[in-house]
């Protein structure tokens, strides 16, 4: 047997994992909770844009999101400040808003997959910026979340850099992840995919084992119809 095929005799053993991370892993939506945080800080002006935030979360819930004019609306307040500032904003959001959202049961999910050797990552619509140090708290290595393109020196530009990782997004930069290390869908007889979204089911439709987690009411009805598993993991 060659390397090659070990290698991939080895990750078919381990299995491939992978979780959205809004209302999925956490029982918050944290794109729309940092939204609600800006305000908390005074960054932004309260009335139009929680309007503007709560219209385009209504929007994602549907189906319905266009996600770069949502990330070059969400993004605003962070182009008004320094890295210095948005970075100290953000540890402040991770100690009073997501940390207090990390369930016991969502922590052993992780482990329980981590403890089979999966291979295993993060995949969300939410952008690296708010998603990379969540990614963390939950010990997932890998994050595969909307890039949002950074100008010389690190400054965020309000666009999206490569493909998003939203909707049928998510199955192309999920191959790209598995491309960088010498893999791709075949090598994996066993497939997990968790998230709570019908915006998911093209990644839903890979996976051997589709779990829909505290599904909404569209993913649920799928859910039941196809006979997947449905885990309420915060009932």
């Amino acid at each position: 047997m060659t390397a090659t095929e070990t290698d991939r005799t080895s990750a078919r053993a381990r299995g491939l994992c992978l979780f959205d991370l809004d209302d999925t892993l956490l029982p918050i939506d944290s794109d729309h909770a940092w939204g609600e945080f800006v305000i908390r800080l005074g960054w932004v002006d309260e009335g139009p844009f929680r309007r503007a935030n709560d219209a385009f979360y209504t929007a994602y819930k549907e189906g319905r999101l266009d996600i770069h004019a949502y990330i070059d609306f969400a993004t605003a307040p962070l182009r008004a400040r320094s890295l210095e500032e948005t970075g100290a904003a953000h540890a402040r959001f991770m100690r009073e808003v997501v940390e207090p959202a990390l369930r016991p049961q969502a922590l052993a999910l992780v482990r329980e997959h981590q403890a089979r050797g999966d291979w295993m990552a993060l995949v969300t619509a939410t952008n690296d910026f708010v998603t990379g140090p969540i990614a963390a708290a939950f010990g997932i290595a890998d994050l595969i979340a909307v890039r949002l393109e950074r100008a010389p020196g690190g400054t965020i530009t309000g666009r999206i850099a490569g493909t998003p990782s939203f909707r049928q997004g998510k199955v192309s930069r999920v191959e790209e992840w598995l491309a960088e290390g010498g893999r791709g869908w075949r090598d994996f007889d066993r497939i997990s995919v968790y998230s709570d979204s019908v915006n998911d089911l093209p990644l839903l439709e890979r996976a051997t084992e589709p779990v829909a987690t505290n599904p909404s009411p569209a993913l649920e009805a799928i859910a039941r119809e196809r006979g997947w598993r449905i885990l309420n993991l915060f009932a």
